[in-house]
């Protein structure tokens, strides 16, 4: 005997309630769920013959109180289709109401579609990146201006000089980079680079080199001064008439076509040392100079701004004079672009473009130079210590009056292993 009302069993109970039920009402939604139904039954009629209730969703209407027609789009037609509990998005159900397995991720696609996304913002980054460089670029000097210029040869010559420039400096600045306030600017150090397939090479022309000046034509003015034979040193060309003469005169001595000029002052280079994180630099021996304000012991460390201004304008301290000073500026120059050419300076966008910023902003440079030609100095002058390259001082045979008389047998030599671009034998010794 069972406990069944009206001792029903388990077989004979009809199909309107659900099965492990003792209680004569239907089991909650919860638990009904999981009772996997048949074909719905035929509208106007509920499982087990039990007509279909009214719906109570929007009082009228479609899926509204009092439309039987509309009992599928009530509050209980996700029940009877098997898309209430556990549906949502991705992946539907089978004719079984089991739910479908979600496809497989496309990672393929998901690859392709991030990897263009990447290349285009590089691409823009980098495109914006060499417009905001190149708008940056001080472009004053008109090389145009100089006249009776030698052919050009192979490769591409640079002339760079760092100049005393003052300009836009607070006298606390003066003070600490121990520049003085003389007005006007001159040339600190002259260097010319070569850049060519051959190895590059970065030769010093010392400050007091002997030099002529020549004839040429005013920039400012526009007038024409006639060449007297006079002899002077080398950076009073500067002093004179700025850097077109400077440019002239280095040509008319040497015979050599200048194609780009670059100039630094010294607020300049001191920023951009302090951008790139400081230099480190192996000093070669004990210095001590009030003058620059150099207070070096030997051996290596890194250099901030201040330091670095104070060391390549070490003069006083040296006792080869200015042919020593012209080598500590080579071989500052060339761990600087070492510096900037590094990994984390070039990859690492805290650090490059402020570093760009105090450079393109402090250097001048000639009407033709562009970013390329920029880039490409600066690579000559990391590569000058290594490999094929080599930097060297104009080679000299004696003294005139105070004045660096150049050897004129192997600067000729080298003036002609430069503008054929071929690999620098001459030795400075």
């Amino acid at each position: 005997m069972n406990d069944w009302p009206q001792a029903w069993s388990d077989d004979n109970r009809g199909s309107r309630y659900g099965r492990g039920s003792g209680s004569a009402q239907p089991e909650g939604a919860r638990v009904m769920r999981q009772v996997r139904r048949g074909q719905a039954p035929p509208p106007g009629q509920g499982y087990g013959g039990v007509p279909r209730q009214q719906s109570y969703v929007n009082g009228q209407g479609h899926g509204g109180y009092g439309d039987d027609t509309s009992y599928d789009d009530g509050y209980d037609s996700g029940y009877n289709t098997g898309q209430v509990y556990g549906g949502g998005s991705g992946g539907g159900r089978d004719d079984t109401g089991m739910r479908e397995p979600r496809p497989a991720p496309n990672w393929r696609r998901r690859f392709k579609v991030a990897s263009i996304t990447l290349v285009t913002v590089l691409v823009v980054t980098s495109v914006a990146t060499y417009f905001w460089a190149d708008s940056k670029l001080n472009r004053d000097v008109d090389l145009s201006k100089v006249i009776e210029r030698p052919e050009a040869g192979e490769g591409t010559n640079y002339l760079i000089v760092g100049s005393d420039s003052r300009e836009g400096m607070t006298a606390e600045q003066k003070k600490e980079l121990h520049t003085g306030s003389a007005d006007g600017k001159r040339t600190d150090s002259m260097m010319l680079l070569h850049v060519g397939s051959n190895g590059d090479t970065l030769v010093s022309l010392p400050r007091d080199s002997d030099v002529e000046i020549p004839t040429y034509v005013g920039s400012e003015s526009g007038k024409t001064f006639k060449g007297t034979g006079r002899h002077t040193k080398l950076n009073a060309a500067y002093a004179e008439d700025g850097p077109t003469l400077l440019v002239r005169t280095v040509e008319f001595n040497t015979g050599l076509h200048i194609d780009h000029y670059v100039e630094i002052g010294f607020a300049g280079f001191a920023n951009i040392v302090d951008a790139v994180g400081g230099v480190e630099m192996d000093i070669p021996q004990d210095i001590k100079d009030s003058k620059s304000g150099a207070d070096f012991k030997k051996g290596k460390q890194t250099l901030n701004g201040e330091q670095s201004l104070a060391f390549v304008r070490t003069r006083y301290a040296l006792a080869g004079s200015d042919l020593d000073r012209t080598k500590n500026q080579q071989k500052f120059l060339n761990a600087l672009a070492s510096q900037v050419a590094t990994p984390s300076t070039v990859l690492n966008p805290f650090k490059l473009y402020p570093t760009m910023s105090a450079g393109l902003d402090s250097l001048i440079v000639d009407k033709d130079m562009g970013l390329w030609d920029l880039a490409s100095m600066f690579w000559a002058m990391k590569s000058v210590n290594g490999g094929d390259g080599k930097s060297m001082n104009m080679p000299v045979s004696g003294s005139s009056g105070g004045n660096l008389v150049w050897d004129k047998a192997k600067v000729k030599t080298l003036v002609e292993q430069l503008k054929n671009d071929e690999t620098v034998t001459v030795s400075d010794k």
